[in-house]
């Protein structure tokens, strides 16, 4: 972070789009600010392109104003319903770089709030009302783009010393602040994830007892600000703040049902909340290594649900069993039908995005089973069979969700797990999805034995399937045939059979 004097701050906004802005508010009249992300950006040595404007008086007039100066070379969109105004424009840069940019206007309001409703009653304010309806300090700084006044901050409420110290905190009472829009609770952690900041003591008590209020915010609203957190360079931070306060019990309950460690006969099992947590974090330093070798896989977001997810099955079939201790059986079956309740729940895409995260939730055991015991060429035949294209996501989940305090142990697993990399790679430049699939079809078998559709028409497609995954025959016509023969005639098919 850096301090800045008005000066300073006059300087950095010296660039065409805030003069161009100082001179329509400026032509009208109005006192116009550039406010929230933009400015707490500055301090933070951040890029931002989020242009927020406030005008004391109509923002959609100094909009249009801009757009009057501008010319067509600009859009503008009036949104008469909220107040609100958005202008688009390209301008050329210093050395011919087309930047393209999105102001968003609005005049300064005052807001009150019914219990049962995020939609505020709006009417005209002063800044210093637009402030006060802020949701953190850090983001109610303003900036002043009039010409007498260009780079003067107004910080009434420390926000400046709350980025020094790493502080999220409301401007004004922060349970009135949560009750009036209970979003602005998820938005609170979200900012301490991203930016590693504490949440104040006082905010975060208003958190605890506001928690409930969360129930009237949509799951489409929740599910931006978790994927946010979940993208945030140290998302357990968050999970972690979630769970304290009580949010994470009532957003997602199957998650926050992990964190209790039971104990019987002297034998505990590992708190798995935790467990999934250190889980997501190996994921994303997985994926940041990836990044920095330039190979950035498509489906960060959805990995790092599936890292979180991937246990969410082992409340329900958690069993004590004296010969072995606890046990949590097919948690990985259960886990991948749980994905798709949350999902449609959280309004999370149920599509392929789901569907991968099911794909690996359901796999994720699979190659620690076959690194536990001798690597064998049918087992990641089988493996790649059923993973797919999503291989090697599957894999980077199940190299990180090996957590065990054990050097030994954890070293024997990465050890088969590099052999079952190499076994799989050599199936892939193989082209794996021709050596796996049977030359001979289930249309094909319907022909030979004058079949319909049927329980018999899988049996022997799935007998051939077997042969070739288990390597016993080569994936080629003749033995393949040898073989759908001798099981037909076991079968009592041989009478369909079609000379």
């Amino acid at each position: 972070m850096k301090l800045y004097s008005d000066e300073e701050l006059a300087e950095i906004l010296d660039q065409d789009i805030f003069h161009l802005i100082s001179d329509a508010a400026d032509r009208l009249g109005l006192e116009c600010y550039v406010v929230g992300g933009y400015v707490r950006d500055i301090f933070l040595e951040r890029p931002s392109d989020d242009i927020d404007v406030v005008v004391v008086g109509s923002g959609i007039e100094v909009a249009k104003e801009l757009k009057r100066m501008l010319g067509r070379q600009a859009h503008l969109s009036v949104f008469k319903n909220f107040g609100t105004a958005q202008v688009k424009f390209s301008r050329r840069e210093e050395g011919g770089m087309l930047k393209e940019y999105e102001v968003e206007f609005v005049g300064a309001r005052r807001e009150s709030y019914s219990h049962d409703s995020r939609k505020p009653i709006v009417e005209d304010g002063t800044l210093e009302d637009d402030q006060n309806r802020r949701d953190f300090t850090i983001n109610a700084m303003a900036i002043c783009l009039n010409k007498d006044r260009f780079g003067e901050l107004v910080d009434p409420f420390n926000g400046l010393a709350d980025l020094e110290d790493g502080i999220i905190a409301t401007p004004l009472d922060p349970s009135i602040t949560f009750s009036d829009d209970p979003l602005r609770m998820m938005r609170c952690i979200r900012f301490a994830t991203q930016l590693n900041f504490q949440i104040e003591d006082e905010t975060f008590e208003a958190l605890e007892h506001m928690a409930d209020r969360i129930k009237i915010v949509s799951g489409e609203r929740i599910e931006v600000e978790l994927n946010k957190i979940i993208l945030s360079q140290h998302p357990s931070k968050g999970f972690v703040d979630l769970q304290r306060c009580g949010l994470l019990n009532i957003i997602l309950p199957e998650l926050a049902a992990l964190d209790i460690v039971e104990q019987k006969n002297g034998r505990a099992h590992k708190n798995n909340f935790y467990h999934t947590l250190e889980v997501l974090e190996n994921v994303v330093k997985a994926q940041s290594d990836c990044d920095s070798q330039s190979s950035i896989p498509n489906t960060h977001l959805w990995l790092r649900w599936a890292a979180l997810l991937h246990d969410v099955g082992k409340t329900k079939t958690k069993r004590w069993d004296p010969s072995v201790g606890w046990t949590f059986h097919n948690h990985n079956y259960v886990g991948a039908k749980m994905v798709q309740v949350i999902f449609r729940r959280l309004k999370l895409p149920m599509g392929t995005e789901m569907k991968y995260v099911q794909k690996l939730v359901d796999l994720h055991m699979r190659p620690q089973v076959i690194a536990d015991s001798e690597v064998t060429d049918s087992a990641v035949r089988r493996l790649l069979n059923d993973a797919g294209d999503d291989i090697d996501d599957l894999m980077t989940l199940c190299e990180a969700d090996i957590t065990s305090k054990n050097e030994g142990r954890k070293k024997m697993f990465l050890e088969n797990f590099r052999m079952v990399r190499e076994k799989l790679a050599d199936l892939q430049e193989k082209d794996y999805k021709r050596l796996l699939q049977p030359v001979i079809d289930g249309n094909e078998i319907m022909e030979l034995f004058h079949l319909q559709p049927s329980r018999e028409v899988g049996i022997l497609k799935q007998y051939l399937k077997d042969a070739v995954l288990d390597n016993r025959v080569e994936n080629e016509r003749e033995p393949l045939m040898q073989l759908l023969m001798q099981k037909a005639h076991e079968m009592g098919l041989d009478g369909g059979f079609a000379n």
